[in-house]
């Protein structure tokens, strides 16, 4: 059962959640009836390596995640401050303290994952740390505390695997349903063109949906911690540092992170990227606006 905190409740979020859930798993059912329906003597493998795939992301989302971001799990004496911050947030807001962890990276930069409360995991990386006051980091974790009270988190990375089992299912059926035997007769040809068209199609309606939540999700996690610490300055001024900063990273370095966008509290971009036509973010000046209302707001 779903933990109760201090956290300000989102129904927005919460709508947008179960209709983005909804929607990817309509397109789910409907992709793996393309390809069983197309590939009639492969079905039994695709439903098999399907059913792993979700079970795999269902139990180790939150290890996979940490390991691909280069995160590792600290002790309160190898990291006193960064535990200090997030025992006080977690007695704030009345919810289990999670794991935490550093990534060894200069891209400021900080995330959570996991599927429940009791599984979470909060990272922070060595240049977010160097970087932010006391108060903006406690701004920061409290954002991403947000993500783990709201339940977001696991939403976000069931939603995104939609678009990697996609392109995992194709591979596999183009192996095992296609190329079995070594046939290459004009049925061959369709199904070569046709899956991987589905698997693009999926791809790319699953992206927009995942996109459409996350920014939604990053302004509800700002609204969640502003309130909680009654600090939105301090958040404001968090995220006006770390975007001032993102140009001064190495390129590299941001390349590296691109992709695990949708987990951080400000996407790393490498340059004028078109990515930021689609990025997982909000603007920071919607960010900013959204902050300077509720600082308003509590003022009164």
């Amino acid at each position: 059962m779903a933990r109760t905190t201090r956290y300000a409740p989102d129904r927005g979020l919460t709508r947008r959640m179960a209709t983005t859930m909804f929607l990817i798993g309509l397109l789910y059912v409907v992709f793996m009836g393309v390809l069983i329906a197309l590939l009639q003597n492969a079905w039994p493998l695709i439903v098999l390596f399907a059913g792993g795939m979700f079970i795999v992301q269902f139990w180790f989302s939150d290890r996979i995640a940490a390991y691909s971001m280069g995160a590792r799990e600290v002790t309160p004496e190898q990291a006193p401050e960064l535990h200090g911050a997030v025992d006080r947030l977690c007695a704030l807001a009345d919810m289990p303290k999670p794991r935490v962890a550093i990534a060894d990276t200069d891209v400021p930069n900080a995330f959570a994952t996991g599927r429940s409360q009791d599984k979470a995991l909060v990272c922070a990386t060595t240049g977010l740390l160097r970087r932010l006051e006391p108060e903006e980091l406690e701004g920061v974790l409290a954002h991403e505390l947000s993500h783990v009270a709201h339940r977001d988190v696991a939403v976000m990375t069931f939603a995104s695997f939609l678009g990697v089992l996609a392109g995992s299912l194709t591979r596999l059926a183009l192996w095992g349903g296609i190329m079995r035997g070594g046939d290459r007769n004009q049925n061959t040809a369709i199904l070569a063109l046709i899956i991987p068209l589905v698997s693009v199609v999926v791809y790319v309606i699953s992206f927009l949906l995942t996109r459409l939540l996350s920014r939604y999700r990053e302004l509800s996690a700002d609204r969640g911690a502003a309130l909680l610490t009654g600090k939105p300055s301090a958040l404001a001024a968090a995220l006006t540092k770390i975007s001032g900063q993102m140009s001064r990273i190495p390129t590299r370095d941001l390349r590296r992170a691109e992709p695990f966008n949708a987990f951080f509290f400000v996407p790393a971009f490498s340059g004028d990227s078109l990515a930021r036509l689609f990025s997982s973010h909000p603007t920071l000046e919607q960010r900013l606006s959204q902050l300077a209302t509720i600082t308003r707001h509590l003022n009164r």
